[in-house]
């Protein structure tokens, strides 16, 4: 059998990916090369790397303050939150396929320097209205009957959903496509580069709210506007460079396949073309596609704006149904089913475990060890896939995610767990006979401890919050006794820390997946729609919160939870027997 390196031919275009023997005989012989350290730190990997970590670093911090922002322009009242949320969340899920249909249609340097542009600019211009509106408050209020304070509103969660499109946009660029031509499709280097960046973003998660919140707390908003005005601007001069010198010595990033599709611009084109001769032969812009060519034919005779609407429309629809056709699909359905949990480090567990007596300090330890269990997912990783191979790493990561989840199920039945499910059924809870009455009671005073009210929501009053890397710090804030036992609380938070080496793990297997099993060109609109349906699964469990609110129903929200992220896994089990058993077949 020979050696010869695996490859998928898609579109005409042959891609390969090395092997790890070549691999390790390149590296091997890049170490015994004098000054290779300078060698690297001048090649395109150091500098993605510096690039990413700039980029992150903004996006993180932008993240955070926006959200701090909008709470405090609008009377400490998290509506203008909710809707910016909403906003951000629809917009990739309505634009997701075309942000990567765009990726695909253009060249890779003109797609990553429009991303960086439109993104810095627009938090840049976005930093300046808040600037104005925290110091000039009172005055805008009192113009156009408040109006203008609307207007100032609606130009600010406009500009920073753009921000976060654009954002999209260079992800997908960067980490989905430029990083496999760096790496020349070899399968060792691609891995270690996805690892080292989500070690890189795991790290800027940490650090980067750490240190714009202290910019806001000791000095003022404003302040803090202006510290991110500076850096985006800053950080958009050293990563145009960056990228661009990327560009420059990678010369197989300049070399991209068309796709298949019918451009608009083709369109019009063929449209002018037509009207200047009827001597002027044009030939069709995919020649070999029927479809296409229909397509084609019924849009000629439309207005340009009706063209332009149905061009949209068709462009999402073959976006879905190429990411559905991919051989990869159901890893990547299975991985954004696990974005429907309220396992996670967000406002929600941290709330809940405020109301369960936890202090915020000890919150913010607990937050830094699981970002060691989510870098240790990384080099586990790197590890799996070096011994068992990619998919067999995945199924290991399931594995280990699923296990350690059951710690977070077992909380819900153990002593100190708030849970009522009366409190769902209250129909039942008001015809119930005296010996279920009587046990309903005695469980509210199991918990009454802790809850402090029986109508008492997930996030109490936002009055006294310091806001910290998305977590919820409450200071200042009466709470309750402390239960009459932690082991629910601390059986669920070891099952959250741990089932992170998993996750991470299991997030690298499927991100490479997908960059190894679509076709160049296709990576962009294949990972925009992956994108919307990420958005699309983590509003659901944003509508499982609003719908059970209370801590006493958490302990549903958990399993609800679990059962979404064993789905998920179940998908990805489903994906590896296919493509173990295809691959027996060929074999």
């Amino acid at each position: 059998m020979s050696q010869q390196a695996e490859s998928s031919q898609c579109g005409g275009v042959v891609v390969e990916f090395d092997p790890d023997d070549i691999r390790n005989a390149r590296a091997k012989k890049a170490r015994s090369i004098p000054g290779s350290a300078l060698i690297y730190l001048k090649g395109p990997k150091f500098l993605i790397y510096v690039s990413g970590a700039l980029s992150m670093w903004g996006d993180r911090m932008w993240h955070f303050a926006i959200s701090v922002f909008l709470i405090e322009l609008y009377g400490r009242n998290l509506l203008l939150t909710a809707v910016f949320g909403l906003v951000v969340a629809g917009s990739v899920l309505l634009l997701g396929a075309l942000i990567g249909d765009w990726v695909d249609r253009n060249p890779r340097n003109k797609v990553a320097h429009a991303s960086l542009f439109i993104q810095n600019i627009s938090v840049t211009i976005c930093s300046i209205v808040l600037m104005l509106v925290f110091s000039y408050k009172q005055r805008i209020e009192q113009i156009w009957d408040g109006w203008l304070t609307v207007v100032c509103y609606t130009v600010v969660i406009v500009l920073a959903d753009v921000a976060n499109l654009a954002s999209t946009a260079l992800t997908i660029a960067i980490q989905r496509d430029w990083i496999i031509v760096i790496t020349g499709y070899n399968r060792g280097h691609l891995a270690g580069m996805n690892a080292t960046m989500r070690r890189i973003d795991q790290v800027t998660n940490i650090l980067a709210p750490l240190a714009v919140g202290q910019v806001m707390t000791l000095a003022s908003n404003v302040v803090g506007c202006g510290f991110i005005l500076g850096w985006n601007l800053l950080s958009l001069i050293v990563e145009f460079f960056f990228l661009s010198r990327v560009y420059r010595i990678v010369p197989a990033l300049s070399v991209k396949p068309p796709t298949a599709e019918v451009d608009l611009a083709n369109l019009e084109g063929m449209n002018r073309s037509g009207s200047q001769g009827e001597g002027q032969v044009v030939q069709p812009v995919a020649e070999g596609d029927s479809d296409a060519r229909l397509r084609l034919k019924e849009m000629t005779y439309l207005p340009l704006c009706s063209r332009r609407f149905r061009w949209l429309v068709s462009t999402c629809k073959d976006g879905w149904r190429s990411y559905y056709q991919q051989p990869v699909f159901l890893a990547g359905m299975g991985l954004a089913f696990l974005y429907t949990t309220v396992l996670g480090f967000d406002c929600i567990t941290t709330g809940y475990a405020y109301t369960q007596g936890i202090s915020g300090s000890f919150l913010s330890v607990l937050m830094g060890v699981s970002a060691i269990t989510g870098l240790m997912g990384t080099v586990m990783f790197t590890r799996l896939r070096k011994t068992y191979g990619l998919i067999n790493t995945g199924i290991i990561s399931s594995c280990l995610h699923l296990g350690c989840l059951l710690l977070c199920v077992c909380s819900v039945f153990a002593p100190g767990s708030p849970m009522d499910l009366s409190l769902l059924m209250p129909y039942f809870t008001s015809n119930s006979s005296t010996e279920v009455g009587g046990m309903a009671n005695q469980r509210q005073k199991h918990t009454s401890a802790s809850r402090g009210g029986s109508n008492q929501p997930l996030l109490p009053d936002r009055s006294s919050i310091h806001w910290t890397n998305n977590t919820v710090l409450f200071d200042n804030v009466p709470s309750g006794s402390a239960p009459e036992s932690y082991i629910s609380i601390i059986l669920l938070f070891m099952g959250v820390i741990t089932a992170r080496i998993g996750l991470w793990s299991f997030d690298l297997t499927v991100t490479q997946l997908l960059q190894e099993n679509i076709c160049e060109s296709e990576r962009g609109v294949v990972n925009g729609v992956q994108s919307s349906m990420n958005y699309l699964m983590d509003l659901l469990h944003f509508i499982m919160v609003i719908s059970a609110p209370q801590p006493q129903h958490f302990g549903i929200l958990v399993l609800i939870s679990v059962l979404f992220i064993t789905t998920g896994h179940t998908m990805y089990f489903l994906y590896a027997h296919k493509a173990k058993r295809k691959r027996r077949l060929d074999t």
